[in-house]
């Protein structure tokens, strides 16, 4: 059953993908959420290996805050990325993992995906790949991953019931989750609900 958050959700992905498209294409325009290299930094993100992902890549980072400050990825493991964009976050986490291990990112955006598989290439990261899909239907086997990533991405989806349940159904067992993303502490109201700007960005 979906889930009635009084928009339509398919002008809601539209927006999304128009503003991230943007982002990608567009990376020194001012938008009201940080982006860029100087802000990955600023989250505490690895000096060492953000220094590793071409400026193409991290001049799109939207990131809201460090999914690695949970804890490093460890070699060998399979990662899934959530909304991968540009691909920084999953860069990051091929030089942790390894050649023995693998990331893929998954992300709706066309454009951010184009721009992700170039940093891959520029950087030599045979374990990374990008696939376009959407969180709310990940087209992966069961038990597919060791950790599950995402940044500032689950907050855009209405359905996170749904979001979260496909993380565990992919997960294997043990596996975890590294989410760093936007929460709120109060609910929020009907007319706030149907406003899109307050979703997209």
């Amino acid at each position: 059953m979906a889930i009635d958050v009084g928009i339509d959700v398919e002008i809601l992905k539209c927006e999304i993908k128009k503003t991230y498209a943007r982002v990608s294409e567009r990376p020194d325009e001012d938008f009201i959420f940080p982006t860029g290299r100087a802000w990955a930094l600023d989250l505490g993100y690895p000096e060492d290996l953000l220094a590793l992902v071409p400026d193409e890549s991290v001049e799109s980072f939207a990131g809201v805050a460090n999914p690695f400050s949970l804890g490093a990825l460890l070699p060998g493991e399979h990662v899934l990325d959530i909304g991968s964009g540009a691909g920084t976050d999953s860069l990051v986490a091929s030089q942790m993992i390894g050649t023995g291990g693998s990331v893929t990112g998954i992300d709706m955006t066309v454009e951010m995906l184009v721009k992700a598989r170039a940093g891959a290439a520029a950087m030599g990261a045979p374990n990374v790949e990008f696939l376009e899909g959407e969180a709310e239907d990940l087209p992966f086997p069961d038990e597919s991953f060791d950790v599950v990533i995402s940044n500032g991405v689950i907050d855009l989806v209405p359905d996170k019931d749904v979001v979260f349940a496909g993380i565990f159904r992919v997960l294997r067992p043990g596996g975890r989750i590294q989410i760093a993303d936007v929460t709120i502490q109060q609910p929020v109201s009907e007319e706030g609900r149907r406003n899109i700007d307050l979703w997209t960005g």
